[in-house]
């Protein structure tokens, strides 16, 4: 039986990393599953009690996303549109159950490839805040995750936060989420889209795809394609195989094969695109 730690404070947390490897425990929705049939032997630094990692606030022009804020949190916050695909995300995150233990910081830290916040968080523009003893450090999103189950997070750092830069006017959202079933499933493929217009167009459109590759990955040569583009429920048409191609790596599982993620990728892109553009223009 391994050691088991709960401390009451962000600092006896920490001082605890500091001094040897330990299993951080959060939601445990993942930590808990991963350990079926096999004796808890971890050592474990349970932070669930760390209140003070838990709001979702705006701070000037960023809003701070807690460590220990759950999905149910993230769903009920007052925030601006461009947040709305994080928060249909939030809602395709298992059930209730789910959604209330788990947290948005123990989803990015478990690094899965079908991770559900990853995309939506690459699109706006997110940064992990990792704490430890030695002081803080804010690593983007796009460099945080490094591989299947991988992070740049050391021994010693606690993710104690998420923060996005304020959205620019009009800014708007959406996810989209392929899996086997329409609910409590693992993505096949998935996408969260953000645009920030500029009058009648597009002035700035962040795509990024999940589950097709080992980390979720933005689509800049779409997204430079994108910009200037009228706004309406045409948008998806400008998507191309080439767009897709040039930064996703596909991968085979029980779940789909390389080549189907590949063009299911490519429907749900045009799709997502045609609906926030039809959205967006009203229509």
């Amino acid at each position: 039986m391994g050691v088991y730690i709960r401390p009451q404070a962000l600092e006896d947390a920490l001082a605890a990393l500091s001094e040897s490897p330990l299993a951080i425990l959060a939601g445990g929705t993942d930590f808990y599953p991963a350990r079926v049939g096999k004796p808890l032997d971890d050592d474990v630094l349970d932070i669930t009690a760390l209140s003070a990692l838990r709001g979702i606030e705006r701070h000037g022009d960023t809003w701070c996303i807690g460590a220990l804020a759950t999905w149910t949190d993230l769903i009920r916050a007052e925030l601006p549109p461009a947040f709305d695909g994080l928060k249909s995300a939030a809602r395709e995150v298992g059930g209730v159950q789910i959604q209330n233990a788990g947290t948005i910081a123990g989803n990015l830290c478990n690094a899965s490839p079908a991770a559900d916040g990853v995309p939506s968080l690459l699109a706006l523009d997110a940064t992990i805040e990792l704490s430890s003893t030695r002081g803080t450090r804010a690593v983007p999103l796009a460099d945080f995750i490094t591989g299947n189950r991988s992070t740049v997070r050391e021994a010693d750092e606690l993710a104690t936060g998420i923060v996005v830069p304020e959205p620019g006017a009009g800014t708007q959202s959406s996810f989209l989420k392929l899996g086997a079933r329409r609910y409590l499933v693992i993505s096949i493929v998935m996408a969260g889209f953000v645009i920030e217009p500029e009058g009648e167009e597009v002035g700035r459109a962040r795509i990024a795809v999940g589950a097709c590759s080992p980390v979720a990955r933005r689509l800049p040569a779409l997204e430079a394609a994108l910009m200037g583009q009228p706004l309406d429920a045409g948008l998806g048409d400008h998507v191309t195989a080439d767009h897709l191609a040039t930064a996703l790596a596909p991968i085979d599982d029980v779940r789909g094969s390389a080549a189907y993620r590949q063009d299911a990728a490519l429907s749900v892109v045009r799709r997502g695109l045609s609906e926030l553009g039809g959205q967006m223009a009203g229509g």
